[in-house]
């Protein structure tokens, strides 16, 4: 009898962007593209290396993120997933997606060259159509140049569209909001992800913070609530806290990261999770190119978590998704009790922040709003409860 192949991800990160937004905490560097062509082939080089340990494996997505994808050019982008299909079992019909700022990706004829060589969704970083909000954010683009690489991509034939947008942004109130959701909106996207600003220690707004006229948490909810109700009525189904889809739409590589699956990174501050070890690459394309070339490591850390352990993770992750999480399906992957997590969500199923759906708990977009707080209150009666065990033990 054939074995069955396990599913895998890719995640290949590109560093390389043309300016910083003054929000971004990523992993990327503008102004270093004489470093492209050395990092394309110490990609290609560990791509190669890594695969070794995917035998037993079926790639059925891979996400090119960054920085901005789009920023290292269609040659080496085509190099990249070249080396993908040369060095590792594809599944027939995977998901490959691309990132992209809408200033880079607005040549219908590269997107199409790109959907030729297997790229089938992008993923534009739209943020808002407020140009001024825009520039206040250090974005290289204009809206009007979204909707020209949203035209692109259709006209490239992409088979999904997916926007990136930020709400509760500087200055920003319920009506700017609002305007900003419609015109994305009218661009018939399949996929949006709609985030609340988060002020990242260590950018460059976290030193300006005081200075912006940034909306508080009430605002925020507003916006929010809005957001979930609006996007229900067009047709997106919520899948998780921040993203919504046309049916079957819905991200199949994020997917992975919040339901356990296996994923690999590529690239300097890239994570994996792979054969139960989570490990993560350094965060310096120096460092990551050198040690590829030289052949010796450039892990930041690595730590063995069986199957059995991921106890903590199933709660955590599985609370951020619409479908919630199941008793008997935690019962039996982890053999420990779930009575202690459900006495939590009873507590907030009775005052409105999660529910009880087809066998299923998940949170409602008013618990979505306070998810930190039910997930580590869950997260702190299993902690009791495994204490308990161990003593009596």
């Amino acid at each position: 009898m054939k074995k069955e192949r396990k599913p895998l991800g890719l995640y290949i990160h590109i560093p390389f962007c043309k300016s910083k937004c003054i929000y971004c905490d990523f992993y990327s560097l503008p102004n270093a593209e004489e470093q492209m062509d050395r990092y394309t082939a110490a990609l290609c080089s560990q791509l190669a290396e890594i695969s070794r340990q995917t035998t037993a494996h079926e790639v059925d997505t891979v996400y090119f993120g960054g920085g901005t994808p789009t920023w290292l050019g269609e040659k080496r982008l085509k190099q990249i997933l070249k080396t993908v299909e040369k060095h590792y079992r594809i599944a027939k019909k995977p998901e490959i997606t691309l990132e992209a700022n809408p200033d880079s990706a607005g040549d219908w004829k590269v997107l199409r060259s790109l959907r030729r060589a297997g790229m089938n969704r992008l993923s534009l970083g739209v943020q808002s159509a407020d140009d001024g909000m825009l520039r206040t954010l250090g974005r290289p683009h204009t809206f009007a140049q979204a909707e020209e690489a949203a035209a692109a991509a259709r006209r490239a034939r992409i088979k999904s569209l997916s926007l990136d947008l930020i709400y509760g942004l500087p200055g920003q109130d319920l009506a700017g909001w609002r305007d900003t959701l419609e015109r994305a909106a009218a661009l018939e996207p399949d996929h949006l992800s709609c985030y609340g600003l988060k002020v990242e220690e260590g950018t460059p707004l976290w030193d300006m913070q005081e200075k912006m006229d940034l909306p508080d948490d009430d605002a925020q909810a507003d916006m929010y609530l809005w957001t979930v109700e609006r996007l229900r009525a067009l047709g997106y189904e919520q899948y998780e806290i921040s993203n919504f889809a046309r049916p079957g739409r819905a991200s199949r590589h994020n997917m992975k990261y919040w339901t356990l699956g296996e994923y690999a990174g590529f690239g300097p501050g890239a994570h994996s999770d792979l054969g139960d070890v989570r490990y993560a690459y350094l965060r310096s394309l120096d460092t990551y190119c050198a040690g590829v070339e030289a052949g010796v490591s450039v892990l930041e850390s690595s730590e063995r978590i069986p199957p059995r352990e991921r106890d903590i993770e199933y709660v955590m992750l599985g609370l951020r998704l619409t479908q919630g999480i199941s008793r008997q399906e935690f019962e039996n992957r982890y053999r420990l009790p779930f009575a202690p997590i459900q006495s939590v969500l009873e507590r907030f199923h009775a005052s409105g922040h999660a529910a009880l759906v087809g066998g299923r708990w998940r949170l409602t977009p008013e618990g979505f709003l306070v998810s930190n707080q039910i997930i580590g209150q869950a997260l702190e009666a299993l902690a009791g409860e495994k204490l308990r065990r161990e003593e009596a033990n």
